[in-house]
């Protein structure tokens, strides 16, 4: 019984830091590079990835921390409700994987440690407070999300080149977030935050979601288009990311059941990594 509680304990860790999420951070760090046409130095390349694949996953933790009572009612298995970790354990771990983020970001230089520290900021603040406000949540889990691109530029000293799949990612995020807000609906009601779902209603959120993925479709031609990206990567992001963003819309304005919604969520999650695919093998 002992070994099945510690096995639980392990993996309600694990689950704080949501590996999958961790994994895009690392390669959007990593592509971030990579589409400048350099992945050198490796060593500055593989810190930067490293150290935001920790703040992110500290992120995480402390968004769980923070969402205790909705997670109550809208994901009781997650390793606070779910009874695997405590609050104060969760915060704790989280708080060391930020500040363990912070420091391997040091030898990358103080650049870094800045983008470092500004991510870290923003998270905390998006779980303490903005998460539970109209928008401004969204925004700052996109401005997040967008950093990781300019970070892997950071780390090769060429960030203009990585302003664009910054730009495709913060599109991206902003939507998904709107999505999972409406997903969330029921337990922001309880824990009282005024996402856009909660204080204007799902329509308005379905409209948002709609307005965002029409700019974003639109804006992944443009590199073709400029000659800043090849035919595979346009190939790639017509049938493999603009036709999913097509479907995510038609699906949203379907149904708004929370199952169906989490299944949207984690389909624009895994569609994300074809579209770092395609900027990779089309740069």
């Amino acid at each position: 019984m002992k070994g099945l509680a510690l096995v639980g304990r392990f993996s309600g860790f694990v689950a704080l830091m949501r590996p999958v999420n961790g994994l895009i951070a690392f390669l959007s760090i990593f592509l971030g590079a990579a589409v400048t046409g350099t992945v050198q130095p490796l060593w500055r390349v593989l810190l930067a990835a490293f150290s935001g694949t920790l703040i992110g996953a500290g992120g995480n933790a402390v968004n769980d921390a923070y969402d205790v009572e909705i997670d109550r009612v809208n994901k009781p298995e997650r390793p606070i409700p779910s009874g695997r970790v405590s609050r104060a354990e969760a915060f704790g771990f989280a708080f060391t994987l930020i500040a363990v983020g912070m420091l391997v970001a040091v030898p990358i230089g103080w650049a870094a440690v800045a983008v470092a520290a500004s991510a870290s900021a923003l998270l905390i603040l998006y779980s303490a407070r903005l998460k539970r406000t109209v928008l401004w949540g969204n925004l700052t889990v996109s401005i997040v999300s967008a950093l990781a691109f300019v970070y892997g530029g950071l780390a090769v000293r060429r960030v203009k080149e990585a302003l664009i799949p910054a730009g495709f990612a913060f599109l991206f995020h902003l939507g998904r977030e709107v999505v999972k807000d409406v997903e969330d609906v029921r337990g922001d009601r309880v824990g009282s935050a005024r996402t856009l779902p909660v204080v204007h209603g799902v329509r308005a959120a379905q409209t948002v979601v709609t307005a965002v993925f029409s700019v974003l479709i639109v804006a992944t031609w443009l590199p073709y288009l400029v000659g800043v990206y090849d035919l595979v990567y346009f190939l790639i992001v017509l049938f493999g990311v603009d036709t999913v963003l097509v479907y995510a819309v038609w699906a949203f304005w379907r149904s708004v059941e929370p199952s169906h919604l989490a299944r949207l969520s984690n389909l624009l999650k895994a569609d994300m990594l074809v579209g770092l695919v395609a900027i990779y093998l089309g740069r």
